[in-house]
């Protein structure tokens, strides 16, 4: 609803500044430079732009650095590159990931792009009915 409001609020003020331009071009004459509207209108843009993308991308960033600074043993995760795997070691700037039975890869954890949901990575995120079902492919990481 916010956003409605102040996209009306904006534009009113588009709608005033051509009505001033409207009218001076009926008259002849040239319309008086009211810099205010000019002023008004880009603290307006400037704070859409902010609420609609600027601050939900920082949220998502602390959230995602508090996902990662709470990486423990037996969490599953996805890599940068689309490598899924296992937590097996925490280290402070580094972690020791099993992709596969006895295959261990060292990766630093900003390379870590999701936490998959679920204690210790069993919980599943939501899937529609046409998407198969991975659980077999995940119980071959965990032996």
């Amino acid at each position: 609803m916010k956003f409605f409001t102040v996209f009306s609020l904006f534009t009113l003020g588009l709608s005033g500044l051509f009505t001033q331009v409207s009218w001076a071009q009926a008259s002849g004459q040239p319309a008086p430079a009211d810099p205010t509207s000019f002023i008004f209108l880009m603290i307006a843009m400037v704070a859409i732009m902010y609420f609609i993308v600027i601050r939900p991308q920082q949220k998502e960033q602390k959230e995602h650095q508090k996902r990662i600074n709470a990486l423990k043993k037996g969490d599953k995760v996805v890599t940068a590159g689309g490598v899924h795997g296992v937590v097996r070691t925490v280290k402070e700037k580094t972690l020791v990931v099993e992709i596969a039975p006895n295959i261990k890869i060292t990766l630093n954890r900003q390379s870590v792009s999701s936490v998959l949901e679920g204690e210790n990575g069993k919980g599943k995120k939501s899937q529609s009915k046409d998407e198969p079902d991975e659980s077999d492919e995940d119980e071959d990481l965990e032996e």
